[in-house]
């Protein structure tokens, strides 16, 4: 199995939970260091109104202290084009258009149905392009949806279908409440490559019920090429009851070896998270960073 490109989105969906505004110069400091390390791409921030999500209140901040070639790796969650509008003015280029597959969580989430954000995306596309950048179709409760349950896979199929998202690059499908299991996960990722126009397919998952990596691995075994984690499993949808954190990026990595991770990476990593995480206040669920402080001192990737 090639190893799929993993994207951190400890600075977007990570915080989104905490409560807690990191200083712009705290977030730059993690997109450098995660960078430095070798992690492809990341997410860094979020249009959503800062009242409603108060850690991505500086999001504009950061994307405009970043170098272009920074923001090259970097994606921002926008859910309507004047989201769009405002990130290019503040200088990026990689644009994660998302909403949810369900109304009753799209309403919640972001204040209106479905139907009308899969409707203004052709403004989004338009916005995206004209600044010189790319845009991602991502799909909230692609599986699951905390008010309304099970979500049909064909409610899923007929928005990537939809001619109304032709112009993105990648289709994301995001288990938001990571209630998924690796059956679903491989059927759904299967399903899009199969019936759905070309695109990379990239995976967000969660690990509330303890299948993160085995979700991820399904799907990269079915297709996925991108999927997304957080530093030390942190994370969650201010939205979603039952959400918890992020699938660790350490763990996917751990389980899929890029050829840029290494034990020294690893251990990079592991200090940058239990910094980050002491400060937040929040717990490491991270079972790669957990082993890598073990007393297992011959094994290679225990951190010395």
């Amino acid at each position: 199995m090639t190893a799929p490109l993993l994207r951190d989105v400890t600075l977007r969906d990570g915080l989104q939970l905490t409560g807690k505004v990191l200083a712009v110069e705290q977030k730059i400091d993690v997109v450098r260091r995660l960078l430095a390390a070798g992690v492809p791409a990341l997410e860094i921030g979020s249009m959503a109104r800062p009242d409603l999500v108060a850690p991505m209140a500086n999001s504009l901040e950061l994307i405009a202290a970043l170098t272009p070639d920074e923001l090259a790796k970097c994606w921002v969650w926008v859910a309507t084009p004047r989201h769009i509008e405002k990130a290019a003015a503040a200088g990026a280029r990689n644009f994660q258009y998302c909403f949810s597959v369900s109304d009753a969580h799209n309403k919640a989430n972001i204040g209106r149905d479905t139907e009308t954000s899969v409707a203004a995306m052709p403004d989004a596309i338009r916005l995206a392009h004209e600044a010189g950048g790319e845009i991602q179709l991502c799909l909230a409760t692609a599986f699951t949806c905390p008010f309304d349950g099970p979500v049909d896979p064909e409610r899923v199929l007929a928005i990537a279908n939809d001619p109304r998202t032709d112009g993105a690059v990648d289709i994301v499908l995001a288990d938001t409440l990571g209630q998924a299991h690796p059956g679903q996960v491989s059927a759904l990722v299967t399903a899009v490559r199969d019936t759905t126009p070309p695109r990379r397919i990239v995976f967000h998952g969660h690990d509330t019920w303890g299948m993160g990596v085995a979700n991820t691995l399904a799907a990269v075994g079915a297709g996925a090429t991108m999927v997304d984690g957080a530093l030390g499993g942190l994370g969650g949808c201010p939205f979603a009851p039952g959400a918890s954190g992020n699938t660790a990026s350490e763990d996917i990595l751990f389980a899929t070896r890029p050829d840029w991770f290494t034990p020294a990476t690893l251990a990079d990593l592991v200090v940058l998270t239990e910094g980050l995480l002491t400060d937040l206040g929040e717990p490491n669920r991270s079972r790669a960073a957990q082993g890598a402080r073990s007393e297992a001192a011959a094994f290679e990737w225990v951190v010395r």
